[in-house]
């Protein structure tokens, strides 16, 4: 079995590819319904947003079913599968690992350290979980990345003065268009993204705010959180033409703002200048928008100019939590190798247990009979004794024979010091032939148990 981590993000392929990969919320147990069924697939977790899309899994083939099923995503069947398959990177093992850990972190973000990923890790963990499809190995995977992506933020500054995708978006608008307080802003979709706007807008005193979206009570409830009004979003183009500035992000696979739609507004406003922001993947507003003139549409790639500023003052912290990463990476490593060696562990305590199960049911039968509680207490002890010793002194009489130091060695570190027996006794047992163990390890196994 190998762990793996394939996908694609902002940084191997363009928003047009990766809105092809893009799954809506409603679709995510369907489509983990469908990986989990591949041949070899043990586990899997599905992460997407809108600069990412990728695959966690426990798998026989080391993920290249995965890899041809992501290339030949369901939405887009007509799509170019060699070329998608080309812009796919694949981790495994360990760097599969650290690359969940940066993702979980925010290092592997289009915005350096930026919040919103932890959230959008554990809502994949969660869903997987919900599905099904979530195992011991990945539950320990997300589980050691959420410590990881605390300790990043508790122990460096890679948290400090959070940036997310939605208030770059804010920050090019002041920056780039018009003031945040003499302008109408539009804001469609309620999701985590536009909620965020919504606050960076309040607290910038925007004039007028405006919230589309298709649940017209969840528009509602965000427009009254943040002193705006709520709009149908089937009645957008009735309103379009009072924005100067519109925030786009739902999860609709189709735009939801059409060219013509742009172009009554543009005409209605006699073209004053109109700022576009669509930070959605797959992508709300129709791209040809860009053409037209006095639109400014920018995409969440377009974004990339602006946090290059915000990538330069984190680097220093990006440096100090790749240095966690690579103990934590380490951490995990370790435990994945201590759960694959594991196995003669299980097989012991499952023996134990199996010993203890039988010597208790004989003795409860032993008291039904009406043996004394004293005379079964004793078959208790020394049977149980009996039993769970035999296998092991049986093996380090052999050992004691053959003189397998090694394993004679490995039980003197088992025991506590005050129990263990002179380094002496096995090897000067062995030399002279003598096949008799010390008391602390003779095996009365053979005796006929007491009779209550």
């Amino acid at each position: 079995m190998s762990l793996v981590a394939i996908g694609l993000n902002h940084q191997t392929a363009p928003v047009e590819l990766r809105e092809r990969v893009a799954f809506a919320d409603e679709r995510l147990k369907a489509a983990l319904a469908q990986l989990r069924a591949l041949p070899g697939v043990r586990e899997v977790a599905l992460l997407s947003t809108c600069n990412r899309t990728e695959l966690y899994a426990v798998a026989d083939d080391e993920g290249r079913a995965l890899v041809n099923w992501l290339a030949t995503h369901p939405e887009d069947p007509a799509g170019d599968a060699a070329s998608l398959q080309a812009y796919l990177y694949r981790h495994a093992g360990d760097e599969a690992a650290r690359h969940l850990f940066r993702v979980a972190t925010g290092l592997d973000s289009l915005v350096l350290g930026e919040p919103q990923i932890l959230g959008q890790v554990k809502e994949a963990w969660a869903t997987a979980r919900g599905a099904g499809t979530l195992g011991s190995h990945l539950d320990r995977l997300f589980q050691h990345a959420f410590v990881t992506a605390k300790r990043a933020r508790t122990e460096t500054r890679i948290g400090n003065s959070p940036v997310s995708m939605a208030s770059m978006a804010v920050r090019l608008a002041e920056d780039s268009f018009a003031r945040i307080e003499d302008s109408a802003v539009l804001l469609v979709g309620a999701g985590e993204t536009i909620e965020l706007a919504a606050r960076h807008l309040a607290a910038a005193r925007v004039k007028r705010l405006m919230v589309a979206n298709r649940t017209y009570r969840h528009a509602e409830a965000l427009a009254h959180r943040h002193g705006g009004i709520a709009l149908p979003l089937d009645e957008l183009g009735h309103h379009l033409h009072l924005a100067d500035i519109v925030f786009s992000a739902t999860a609709s696979r189709e735009p939801v703002i059409r060219r013509a739609e742009i172009e009554a507004a543009m005409a209605a406003r006699r073209h004053r200048p109109m700022l576009l922001l669509d930070l959605a993947v797959p992508r709300d507003i129709e791209p040809s928008v860009s053409g037209l003139r006095d639109t400014y549409l920018y995409t969440v790639d377009d974004l990339e100019r602006a946090v290059e500023d915000n990538r330069r003052n984190r680097r220093e912290a990006a440096d100090a939590a790749e240095s966690i990463i690579d103990l934590q990476v380490a951490s995990f490593a370790r435990l994945r190798a201590t759960g694959a060696r594991s196995g003669p562990i299980k097989r012991l305590r499952a023996h134990g247990e199996a010993v203890r199960s039988d010597v208790l049911e004989r003795a409860r039968q032993q008291l039904a009979a009406g043996s004394s509680p004293e005379a079964v207490l004793e078959f208790l002890a020394h049977t149980l004794t009996n039993r769970l010793l035999h296998a092991p002194t049986a093996a380090l009489r052999e050992a004691a024979a053959t003189g397998d130091t090694a394993m004679l060695e490995a039980v003197e570190r088992m025991l506590p010091a005050e129990a263990a027996a002179p380094r002496t006794h096995a090897p000067a047992a062995a030399a002279t032939g003598d096949n008799r163990t010390p008391d602390a390890t003779r095996d009365d196994s053979d005796a006929a148990d007491p009779a209550p």
